[in-house]
Formats: C-alpha cells, structure tokens, sequence
C-alpha cells in the first residue's frame, strides 16, 4: 500500500534500478553491468504467430546455460513492427530481431548472448545498422516515429505495476492530489489542446469542463475501448501493453470532474486485453491508487471493466452507455449531452483509449510541451495502425502534421513489390480516401475532414493499383449495413440502398442515373441520420465519387472494372498467336468453359465462365489475357 508520495518515490527508486538495462543509455548511461534483458512482444499479433513458444524457448536456454543470473526473459506489450512478428529485443543493446522461431533460439544464445556476434539474418531493419549500438532508433521505421501514447509499449512489462512506477508511474496522479484543485486539472488540459483520439477530436478539456460544472452528488468517468474498425487495433495494443496509463488517467479525470466511479468497455473479443486491465486493477487496488483515501489525500475511486460483445454501433458514445446498463446497445438522441445526462442520466465523461494514454504525461511535463507538438489545432502526436499494400504493417505514433507521404514511404516503408501508391483510407468505415494527390496533405483533424475523410480512431489502410475504389466502397458499405442498429431509418435503410446500388454497379448492371442517387442518399444520410457513425457511413462513397469517378463511370458505361477486381467484369481471352494448343487451360478449367483442341483454336465460352482465373494460372505460355 502506497499511502503518499515519499513512498511512491521510494518505490519508484528500487524499481528503475531493475529496469535500466531497458532504456536508452544515451540518457541512463550506466545500466546494471553484465545485465541482459530479452524482450518478447507477448500480445496478440505476435502471440498468434508463435511470440509465447520463442518465450518459453528462450526460458529454457536460460536454464540450459545456467544463466539465471544474468539474462531475463520479459513478456511486454507491442512494439509496432506486426507484420514481422514474432519479435525480440535484446538489450542493452536493442538490437531487435523478428520472425524469430524456438529453434532460432539456440542460435542467438551462442552468436549473441554468448559470443557477442549478432545475429544479422534475424535483424530488423537495414543490415547496415547490424554494427551499430542502440541501433533500435537508427531503424526508419522508428526513427520518425514519436511515442507518448506508446511511451512504455514493448518495455515494461505490462503485468508489473512496479515497472510501470519505474518509469514515472502514479506520479502525474500524485502531482494532482498534492498541487491541483479539480478546475486547475482541467485548464492543464484546456491549454494542452488535446483532441479526443476516438474519432470526433472534441477537446478533451471542454468535455471535462462540461461535466465538472454540471451539480450531481452521482458522476461517472468512462473509458470506450471497443474500438470496432476493421483493421484498428490501436487501443487494444495500449490495454495490452501499458494498461496503467490508462487506469491513472481515469483516476485524474474522476477527480477533476468529481466522479469517484469508472467504467472500461472492453470488447470480449480482446482476451489478452481482459486479463491484463483485471492484472491492473487488482495491483493499482492493492497499492491504493484504487479505492478509499488514494494517496492519503481523501480521494475515492474505484474502476471497473465492462465486456462488450463486439456490436460496432456500441462504439458511439450513448450506445455504450446503454450497453452498460445492460439494455440493447443503441444510441440516444441528442440533447441532454452526456455531461448532463450519461450513464444512468447522471453526468458523464467518455474517452478513448488514446486519449487518456496521454493524460499522465500532460501533466507531468506541462501542457506548454504538449502544445509544442504537432499543428497549430491538432496538439501531440497520433497513433495509426497501418494497414493494406504496405511494406511495413504495423503501429505508428506520428507528431500530428506528419505528411500521408511520410508515414507511407519513409516509415511504412513504401509499397510492395514496388507498386504505385493509390490512395489511402483513414478513419475506417466512418472515413474517406485519400488519392496520390493529396500524400503531402499533413494528417490532422482539419486537413483531413477539409478533403472529405477523417481522423476517426486511426485505421490507415494503404491502397494500390489493383485495388478497385467502387469494390472498396462497397465492402465498407457491407461492414455498415451489417453493424447498423437499425433504429433511424437513414441508417437502417439509406445505407441498405447504397449498398444495393454499389452491388449493381459492381455486377455491370448500374447506370449513371445511380451515381447520381448515391450522391443524393449519401448526403441525406449525413445530415439526418441519429449517431455519429450512421452521419459518417457515406465518406467512403462520397470520398470515391470526389476522387475516382472514372472508376465509376467505367464500371457503368465501359462496363469494365480497371482495377481488374469484380469478378463480374472480368473476362479472360486466349491469345491464339500465342496459345501452343496444349489443353492443359482446358483439363483445369473447374467450369469446363473452354473449347479446342490441336486443330482447332482454343475459346472461352463467357457464358460458363465463373472468372476464377484458373486457366490464366495453368497456362505455361502466358497466352490467356485478362480483360484484355
């Protein structure tokens, strides 16, 4: 139990002793001699690729050499690089290494821990950088990167309280008991101009404000982590791998508003997340950040997690509520704002996630060094998840004003096999895409709502030439229709017919008169749909239409996909100049849609043809065409 900030400091003094083989030695200089720590990315991503068998491998290597004493293996939170998963690092070097398996294991022992050598095959990044110490931040793909909100992913271990406390935690929340009165919290936050991170970027100060000046003995504090997006895992990875930052948040927001009881909405879908906020909570309860008389300075509050089960529409802010109180998750009409009337019609904050992940180090360092990152209305930094056509598939922290060019090419890493960039969607299914034009656009609130997308909770998925916009909309339109509560008409059937229209269009079967009623629903929709998530359903379509109308046009009146994606469109031919009449096109074909033999020209019934691409695969001679 930590009954005030002496002791907090103390606490935190024994622990960074053990910690500081971890961090950067350009400014810990002199970490624990002959120490070495092996960090293993213990979450999701990693761990359905085999993270936990290199862990358990390198557990017994530790014992097979009797090295107990001085190697410790470490299960932490992401470190951003998904795609080259499972991953390690080995400090206090940081030399990482990914798509690491058991039996690599034995080989770094000997070459590294062992003989000093590194392992180059193994390492992440440029092989030039194998030689250089510290050689983590020389790697571009963190290079450009700055972390606040991921701060201590893929160094702490998350289910450690004390290594939290190393690096700083429970301090910002002791500087609030012991300095501030509630209204001071908020004007730090005010001045800080941080924007929430889930989507809407509504400042985070106003909304504690709005809630602070509501009278009611009753308020609640909530943290939305559903996080619904396809391709999103953003707040997930924060849960997973720094679960107390958001936990001390809370705590500082309740006092500030005068709420003494949160809530964390989780999707069940995230059991590795589940397990490590109940970790949490338990160990910030046993050490009294949680419950009665925090810090000695009379300030109660108690957190608990809510499951979720994984509806999209529970993602808005009045749906969650709903959910919560165990009614069918479905939005609320607006006025009374949450402030006034939230959670069981009593005042109530919800953030995300990302959000709150950037409340202790606000106020610990000052909102005058949050507002030197970033754009002059987009403070602090952004977290994506980066996605699609992209070398480099992972998660991102990026000062806000970093260009799409930017997070594409230099830290994503450009597109593969070194196709052209198309365009980008960000926001997910509540955002819009971005075309080639527009890479140098800086990513902020503004820039991006003014060219019709949006920040949304950070999804970026990567496009590129083979990648057909009006399929895209469409399979946007899927996930909507789908997840709709149904419970406006807009929503329910607006977007029910949007999807019709973008299927017949995407079968050959549309008509410039339906670009014209796409455009006209979509707007509709946006201006009279109930929630936030039926308002923003038509940006994929509206975005499409702005930027790749020929797409459109060509899908209607040329009847031809140019991305060569809907299969309805596609047609294979056989060169006969170049077909060798060997009939292998004709023995795999599944449809047996093709004619000939060594006299006469071989032919593909377009009638039969089911477009599954078989014979163009079979064919040795490179003599079927697609869409020729």
């Amino acid at each position: 139990m930590i009954r005030n900030i002496e002791e907090l400091n103390a606490l935190k003094d024994r622990a960074l002793g053990q910690l500081t083989v971890r961090l950067d030695r350009t400014e810990n200089p002199s970490p624990e001699g002959g120490k070495i720590h092996i960090l293993v990315c213990g979450v999701a991503g990693c761990a359905s690729s085999g993270s936990l068998k290199v862990a358990a491998a390198i557990e017994d290597e530790i014992k097979k050499n009797n090295l107990g004493a001085d190697v410790k293996v470490i299960k932490t939170g992401c470190f951003g690089l998904c795609a080259e998963g499972p991953i390690m690092m080995i400090c206090p070097e940081h030399v990482m290494y990914t798509k690491v398996t058991p039996e690599d294991v034995s080989e770094i022992f000997e070459s590294h821990i062992k003989g000093g050598k590194i392992v180059a095959r193994l390492l992440a990044g440029e092989k030039e950088y194998e030689e250089i110490e510290d050689r983590l931040p020389q790697i571009p793909f963190f290079a450009m990167q700055k972390r606040i909100a991921l701060n201590n992913c893929g160094i702490i271990d998350p289910e450690k309280i004390e290594e939290y406390i190393a690096l700083d935690g429970y301090q910002a929340l002791a500087k609030v008991l012991n300095e501030y009165e509630p209204d001071e919290v908020i004007d730090e936050i005010k001045k800080s101009g941080l924007r929430g991170r889930g989507g809407g970027g509504f400042p985070t100060g106003r909304k504690w404000e709005s809630s602070a000046v509501v009278h009611d003995h009753e308020k609640y504090v909530i943290c939305n982590a559903d996080e619904g997006d396809p391709g999103a895992f953003m707040d997930r990875s924060i849960l997973e791998g720094d679960p107390h930052s958001v936990i001390e948040a809370m705590i500082i927001n309740g006092y500030a508003v005068g709420a003494h009881q949160g809530y964390i909405y989780v999707r069940a879908e995230y059991p590795v997340a589940v397990k490590r906020l109940g970790v949490a909570i338990k160990q910030a309860e046993e050490y009294g950040f949680l419950g009665n008389n925090i810090l000695g300075k009379g300030f109660n509050f108690n957190l608990e997690v809510r499951l979720g089960a994984g509806a999209f529409v529970c993602g808005e802010g009045s749906a969650l509520m709903t959910s919560i109180e165990g009614k069918r998750g479905e939005p609320r009409p607006k006025p009374p704002r949450s402030a006034e009337k939230g959670l069981w019609k009593k005042p109530t904050v919800l953030n995300n996630v990302e959000t709150y992940a950037n409340i202790p180090q606000i106020i610990r360092k000052g909102a005058d060094w949050f507002t030197g990152i970033g754009t002059e209305k987009s403070k602090g930094t952004k977290v994506f998840a980066l996605g699609g056509k992209i070398n480099n598939i992972g998660l991102v922290e990026v000062p806000m004003g970093t260009t799409l060019r930017q997070i594409v090419y230099d830290i994503g890493g450009g597109i593969p096999d070194g196709g052209t960039f198309k365009a980008a969607q960000t926001g997910g299914p509540s955002g819009g895409c971005l075309p080639a034009e527009h890479l140098d656009v800086p990513i902020d609130y503004d820039s991006l709502t003014k060219l019709g997308s949006m920040m949304g909770s950070g999804g970026l998925i990567v496009m590129d030439e083979h990648t057909c916009m009006v399929d895209l909309a469409r399979f946007f339109l899927d996930f909507t229709v789908d997840e709709s509560c149904g419970k406006c008409p807009p929503c329910r059937i607006g977007t029910k017919r949007m999807h019709e229209i973008l299927v017949r269009i995407t079968e050959g079967k549309g008509t410039l008169e339906d670009l014209d009623k796409l455009e006209v629903l979509a707007r509709n929709i946006k201006a009279s749909a109930l929630c936030g998530l039926g308002q923003s359903a038509p940006n994929p379509v509206l975005s499409t239409l702005k930027y790749f109308r020929d797409e459109y046009v060509a899908h209607v009146v040329d009847k031809k996909c140019p991305a060569g994606v809907c299969v309805s469109m596609i047609k294979y031919k056989i060169d006969t100049d170049v077909c060798k009449r060997c009939g292998i096109c004709k023995k795999g074909c599944p449809a047996e849609c093709i004619s000939g033999d060594k006299n006469t020209p071989f032919a593909i019934d377009q009638d039969k043809c089911v477009k599954c691409g078989v014979c163009m695969e079979k064919c040795p001679f490179k003599a079927i065409l697609k869409n020729a």
